[in-house]
């Protein structure tokens, strides 16, 4: 009888590390299905920006995002199904939430109903979605051009790439902003330029304060040819931001001798919009 429990009680234990092991790491998203996700923590940034934590079944799983992909939120808005795509700001190293960065928009539709969640209150999520799925060292070297709340996907890429000693990739990102109060994120963006060496962050304020030392005005093609890498084969552009952003800037790189992006861009292209 002894040895028999001799036996059992490690093929216990195995099993149940074993099935600990999987399901910690099993994704929770589902590209078809919207699954519901409940508000557990709101981080205000500003008057109208905040990061919104959701709680994930479990405190061990993780969502299942790739690097550089992002999710769909869904939400019924006077009798009408809206959805709209966000990337989160964590990732498959946070487990049991996601955080996603909103900034909310008195005219918009789900930005709006960001601001007006209360903590316990559910939205409808699905994913992963989209082309761009980074791998360590996928190039030598990635230019960024990100507008407002277009820092969302590169953060996402620039930790992914920072916590990872074994990439090599450099990233310099050239971040445009209205007002100095309107970047997103800036402490955690400087700290992190202070510690990597591959990585570089240039700011671009339309109303610059007194004294600033920053880019005045819109993001130009001299910016762009000063601080990005020059059009290679081992090189990407990444281009997230408001729409009339994203045009002048898929003009700029194609005048500057890069590829002209496509209009729904695939992960081999040299200058990839979100």
């Amino acid at each position: 009888m002894d040895s028999l429990v001799s036996y059992i009680v490690p093929a216990f234990l195995v099993a149940g590390s074993a099935y600990y092991f999987l399901n910690k790491k099993k994704p929770v998203l589902d590209p078809k299905e919207y699954k519901k996700f409940k508000l557990v923590e709101k981080i205000v940034i500003s008057h109208n920006t905040a990061i919104y934590r959701f709680a994930l079944p479990s405190k061990d799983v993780v969502l299942g995002l790739p690097i550089g992909q992002h999710i769909s939120v869904m939400a019924e808005i006077n009798g009408k199904q809206i959805s709209r795509s966000y990337t989160p700001t964590s990732s498959d190293e946070d487990r049991g939430h996601f955080d996603l960065l909103i900034k909310s928009y008195p005219t918009g539709n789900i930005s709006k109903l960001f601001g007006e969640l209360a903590i316990g209150d559910v939205m409808n999520i699905r994913g992963p979605k989209g082309n761009f799925n980074y791998t360590p060292n996928l190039v030598r070297e990635i230019g960024m051009i990100a507008g407002g709340t277009g820092i969302t996907p590169m953060l996402q890429i620039i930790r992914a790439v920072l916590r990872n000693p074994e990439d090599k990739t450099k990233l310099t990102l050239l971040f445009a902003n209205v007002n100095q109060e309107d970047i997103l994120l800036k402490k955690e963006l400087d700290d992190l330029a202070a510690k990597h060496a591959n990585f570089e962050v240039k700011y671009v304020l339309n109303n610059p304060p007194e004294g600033w030392t920053g880019g005045v005005g819109f993001v130009t093609k001299d910016m762009i040819q000063q601080s990005l890498p020059a059009p290679a084969q081992d090189i990407k552009i990444l281009l997230c931001g408001p729409p009339p952003m994203i045009t002048a800037m898929t003009q700029a790189t194609n005048e500057l001798g890069y590829d002209k992006p496509r209009a729904v861009s695939k992960l081999e292209d040299q200058v990839f919009k979100f």
